[in-house]
Formats: C-alpha cells, sequence, structure tokens
C-alpha cells in the first residue's frame, strides 16, 4: 500500500499564514492552485533541487505562495515576476529559479516581462497558471477568458468582435527562439493532472541542463494539450 504524505519541499504546517487553520491553504474549494503546488514540489522533492530552489511569487491569488514552500522565496511586483527571475538566476547562475504566474499577472499587465525573458532565452521557468479570469479582484475578463465566458466585466460573455479571442500563450512564446520549452496541459482530470506533473518535470530538467526558456501553462478548462520544444546539442 502506497502512504500519500506531503512532499519535503512543501511545509507541513504553514506557520507564516496564521488563523484557526495552520494546516489549510487559503486557497478557494476547488482551486486548482493546491493541485499545482503539490505537483510542483513533488517534482523538487524528485530532482533534489530543493536546496537551490528560488520561487518567485506573484501578485494574484498565488500572492502567498510563500506560505507553503519550504524554498527560497521572493515577492515580485505585478507582473514583473519574469524579471525579477531573470535577475536572481543571472546572479546565482547555479540556482533553479521558478517564476509561478497567473492568467491576469502573466498575460496582461506582466505580457511584456515574460515576452521579453522568453526572446532572450533566460534560463529560468515559468510556470503560468491559468483560470481563465482574474480571480482575487472580483472575476473580471482575463486576456485568456474563453469566448463566451461571463465574468462581471462581459455579463453576456466574451464576444470575439468586442474583446478578440483567448490569448494562447504557450503557443504565443513556443515560436521565439530561446525558448527551449513551452507545454499547456489542464487539471481536468487524473491522468491529465499526470501529464501535467511531467511536464513540469521535464521544464525543470530543462533548466538545470542550461536549455533556456522553458514555461508550462495549465488551465482549469477543457483546453487541448500543446507542447513544443527544441533540443540544444
Amino acid at each position: 500500500m502506497k502512504t500519500v504524505s506531503k512532499p519535503q519541499s512543501f511545509n507541513h504546517i504553514f506557520t507564516r499564514k496564521g488563523g484557526s487553520e495552520p494546516e489549510a491553504t487559503h486557497y478557494c474549494p476547488g482551486c486548482g492552485h493546491g493541485v499545482i503546488h503539490k505537483l510542483l514540489a513533488e517534482v523538487i522533492d524528485e530532482l533534489g533541487i530543493r536546496d537551490r530552489t528560488i520561487l518567485i511569487s506573484p501578485v494574484g491569488c498565488s500572492v502567498f505562495a510563500y506560505y507553503y514552500f519550504d524554498t527560497g522565496n521572493v515577492q515580485a511586483a505585478h507582473g514583473r515576476a519574469p524579471a525579477v527571475a531573470t535577475g536572481i538566476k543571472r546572479a546565482r547562475p547555479d540556482s533553479i529559479v521558478i517564476s509561478y504566474q497567473g492568467d491576469g499577472d502573466l498575460a496582461a499587465i506582466g505580457g511584456t516581462n515574460v515576452l521579453q525573458a522568453a526572446n532572450r532565452g533566460e534560463n529560468i521557468t515559468v510556470l503560468f497558471v491559468n483560470n481563465a479570469i482574474y480571480g482575487m479582484t472580483g472575476g473580471q475578463l482575463a486576456p485568456t477568458s474563453l469566448l463566451g465566458m461571463k465574468t462581471t466585466t462581459t455579463p453576456r460573455g466574451r464576444d470575439y468582435h468586442d474583446y478578440g479571442a483567448p490569448m494562447k500563450v504557450a503557443e504565443l512564446l513556443s515560436g521565439l527562439d530561446g525558448v527551449a520549452y513551452s507545454a499547456r496541459h489542464s487539471l481536468t482530470t487524473p491522468g491529465n493532472i499526470n501529464k501535467t506533473k511531467k511536464a513540469i518535470k521535464k521544464a525543470l530538467q530543462y533548466q538545470m541542463e542550461g536549455r533556456g526558456f522553458s514555461l508550462v501553462a495549465v488551465s482549469y478548462t477543457h483546453l487541448r494539450a500543446h507542447e513544443t520544444y527544441i533540443t540544444i546539442s
């Protein structure tokens, strides 16, 4: 019988969070952040990189990621996590730097930041959590909101003629020469969760091998999986 336990890279008691439930996260029921946190922590353990890992927390629902990970943690301004990750990686090239961002943080205010980091081929890994909406600020339309999706700012649903199509970040970045690995997966089924973990592991392995920029986009919705990578000899 397999024993299920928290990864070593994940704090067992969240003392930084405080409150009456120190073993519970602050995320809403059904939120994918908890699953993604567990996958990331498991991969960090499996690769044996906990002492080298520096996680960049964004502005958004996962702004308090440092509550949970027993790794290095740095807080970045809204959308600026790739720039902060770039500085840390260049100053500490032996570290494993992970920029953990949501869709409002990465695809909206931080769009130029991630685009330029990817284009330069910065040897960092971006974990892009896409729930297709601004979750923390009241449920407004995000760049990745699906067509027809109702939000507080699009009560009749996202209309293509007014708001354009959802931004496909993984595909957009995969066309840049500096991108070594770009993938999109989801949490919609147990099988997809396993595929997501494998993608996160591959992205971090690419960083460990110095191949360049890597990104894994993880959605809560039924988006078709996408994967692009290059091999550098």
